[in-house]
């Protein structure tokens, strides 16, 4: 017990620490710019950083990854908020982490086996366009002042420069030290038409307080939050799992996806009870988090701690932090998101492959749905795989004329794929005696496997041969003897019912 609680809390107390507080500050305009794309006011995705990553530190299942208030989830929000107020948005946060304790304890995590390696890449690459595209606003907007290029090119010189300083480039992370140098330049020179964080939004003044969604509880509420509860319950592990999966491989370690599920759902009804809005990880928070030295929920508890206090006890110093700084941050992070070796790997890796890739990035990135790029391919890797196994299965025939026996060998898959291949295989206007189907190296699937198979016995009794089906394994045989006709007395009409 002693043990875990070192491993998971301060085996890297350091590292946790500045790692936590470089993540506050991203998280600040993050949050604020959530906010306004839900159309609440900024304290709502304040408040909900602030409560999502604290506690998510106590009762997620991947230490040292960053869950706060998403742009993903912001956006499933908007049509509710309009039509219906921050009170209703409220309750679906919290019928959100209902349905998501509900996933967990079905261990709906488990899901994420079907989920191949390119459709991760795939979303990887998606997510860190959709964070690259996010900063241009801030680069291009009508208003910029020449000085933010200067400003931003100096960011992203200290945060890949810094690290190559002897001993002390080692110790402090360098996204850190971006921010402070620019924000005391930008402060020292008295940059004008620079944005800071401040011109995000008003920052909240007090701590957030219980509130209980002043909703009517009855059916009605209920089917108007449902149909968004439900597409925010599935967006926000959805992105949690996936970049649960990011993490893992950053750090060489494995997360428990069935407590993640439950841990996201347990702080989303904080977050709901707390006047915040619904989250999820972060992939680009987690990434600083981790490129900055954080390992354990220590940096994840410190990001939600200090979150806080720089709003409420340092926020004189905050507002002054110019958005220059955190656009570095962020480029920073696009460019260690995108997954570099996939543009190499489209010459070596397989077609299909490379599609399922290339689907997911445009998918997400033309509409800013990370579930609809995941989904879309999914499908078409398990087209893909449905469609390279079903050629795996071949058929071989042997004719012995003392006994004037056709056999058929079969060897591979049978099932939807390889059905139609299955039934082309075999010569019904043969005229012989007996036809013998050996299938002991093959394995029946579906219900389609099984009407195929039908299909040629009966094919075969029709031109008058004799017809033996050998070698059917255990759970082949389970699903002949359940769903085939082949072998009833009403063979020929039960297939033509079909």
């Amino acid at each position: 017990m002693l043990g875990s609680i070192q491993t998971n809390w301060f085996s890297n107390i350091r590292g946790d620490l500045l790692a936590g507080i470089v993540v506050a500050l991203a998280l600040i305009p993050e949050a604020i710019a959530f906010s306004i794309i839900a159309g609440v006011d900024p304290k709502v995705g304040l408040y909900a950083s602030f409560c999502i990553a604290v506690v998510i530190a106590f009762v997620g299942g991947r230490p040292g990854m960053i869950s706060a208030a998403t742009g993903a989830m912001a956006l499933l929000m908007v049509t509710l908020v309009k039509e219906h107020g921050l009170e209703y948005l409220l309750a679906a946060t919290l019928l959100t982490g209902v349905l998501q304790i509900i996933a967990g304890y079905l261990k709906l995590g488990a899901l994420m086996r079907f989920v191949s390696r390119s459709v991760v890449t795939g979303f990887v690459n998606a997510l860190a366009i959709l964070i690259f595209m996010a900063q241009m606003p801030e680069l291009f907007h009508d208003a910029a002042s020449w000085h933010i290029y200067p400003l931003t090119a100096a960011g992203l010189g200290i945060i890949y420069l810094f690290p190559l300083i002897p001993v002390v480039g080692r110790i402090l992370p360098s996204p850190l030290i971006c921010i402070v140098v620019l924000t005391g330049v930008a402060m020292y020179l008295n940059i004008d038409g620079v944005r800071t964080v401040g011109d995000m939004g008003q920052l909240p003044d007090t701590l957030p307080i219980f509130l209980w969604p002043d909703v009517p509880l009855n059916l009605e509420t209920l089917m108007i939050i449902l149909p968004y509860s439900t597409a925010l319950a599935v967006v926000g592990l959805l992105e949690s799992m996936m970049t649960a999966t990011i993490v893992d491989d950053l750090t060489d370690t494995t997360s428990d996806r069935h407590r993640e599920c439950k841990g996201q759902g347990i702080a989303n009804i904080g977050s709901g009870l707390l006047g915040g809005m619904a989250g999820c990880a972060m992939i680009g928070q987690s990434i600083i988090n981790i490129k900055s030295g954080g390992r354990t929920r220590l940096s994840t508890l410190t990001a939600g701690v200090f979150l806080l206090i720089l709003v409420l006890v340092l926020d004189k110093w905050l507002v002054q932090i110019p958005m220059a700084a955190l656009v570095a941050v962020m480029i920073m992070v696009s460019i260690g998101t995108f997954s570099w070796d996939s543009i190499k790997n489209l010459k070596e890796h397989p077609l299909s492959t490379n599609i399922v890739m290339v689907v997911v990035v445009v998918v997400v990135v033309s509409t800013h749905n990370l579930a609809f790029g995941v989904l879309a391919g999914v499908l078409l890797a398990a087209l893909f795989f449905a469609n390279k196994v079903g050629h795996y299965m071949l058929v071989s025939a042997k004719y012995d004329e003392e006994t004037e026996t056709r056999t058929y060998t079969v060897v591979g898959q049978v099932f939807f794929s390889s059905s139609e291949k299955f039934i082309e295989s075999f010569d019904f206007k043969e005229a012989v005696e007996n036809v013998v189907i050996d299938v002991s190296r093959a394995h029946f699937w579906d219900i389609t496997a099984v009407a195929a198979l039908d299909k040629v016995v009966v094919k075969f009794r029709r031109e008058g041969a004799e017809v033996e089906v050998l070698g059917l394994n255990e759970a082949s045989a389970t699903i002949v003897d359940r769903f085939g006709v082949h072998d009833k007395p009403d063979a020929v009409e039960r297939l033509m019912a079909h």
